[in-house]
């Protein structure tokens, strides 16, 4: 029986699952054209195969897990970093860098990833729930500036920013990408006058 590491055996477990899910995000990071076996994320992870089949029953089943743990994760750090903006447009803008963020740190290519490899259905409908999460926070930052149409500039935002993300994506550098970025949106959204007692 493997040693335990943690106080209880449910935090052992926890961690040891944390360990294989971040492993196989590090392998699909690494190569994006196939979903990593058992036995592979296994020995990233300093796991034997039979140790994996604790937790995951095939690589379906850690595909499936690596979707729901992958696409949350994306959603919060977004959620956060617009949470702890002062204003409307900086909520914007915020959204804007946390997602570019996530893009240079790979986590787009290992959803771009999970996309191409994954099971459809599992993976459209936690798309479908991830977009909806992000879209409900940018919409309500672009209708407390009072726009007219919030639903409409949200889906322009996003294609600048999925246009941006694939710049990072082929190669260049962050930093100035966003700068970039926010050249273009902040005039448009740091002067416009919020709606009463919004932000």
């Amino acid at each position: 029986m493997p040693r335990i590491t943690a106080p209880t055996v449910a935090e052992h477990r926890a961690t040891q699952r944390r360990a294989l899910l971040d492993a196989a995000r590090a392998i699909l990071a690494e190569d994006a054209s196939r979903a990593p076996g058992l036995a592979e994320v296994g020995a990233r992870a300093g796991l034997a195969r039979s140790s994996v089949y604790q937790y995951f029953r095939s690589r379906e089943d850690l595909l499936y897990a690596l979707i729901e743990d992958t696409f949350p994760r994306w959603s919060q750090r977004v959620t956060d970093a617009m949470e702890a903006a002062a204003t409307p447009g900086a909520r914007v803008l915020a959204y804007v860098d946390a997602n570019l963020r996530l893009v240079a740190e790979g986590e787009h290519a290992v959803a771009q990833a999970l996309a191409g490899i994954a099971p459809g259905e599992k993976l459209d409908s936690t798309s479908k729930v991830m977009h909806e999460e992000l879209l409900g926070p940018l919409v309500g930052a672009l209708a407390d500036l009072g726009l007219p149409d919030p639903a409409t500039t949200a889906e322009l935002v996003n294609a600048v920013v999925n246009k941006a993300a694939r710049m990072i994506e082929l190669g260049a550098e962050r930093a100035p990408v966003y700068a970039r970025t926010e050249e273009l949106l902040g005039p448009f959204l740091m002067h416009r006058p919020s709606m009463p007692g919004k932000g």
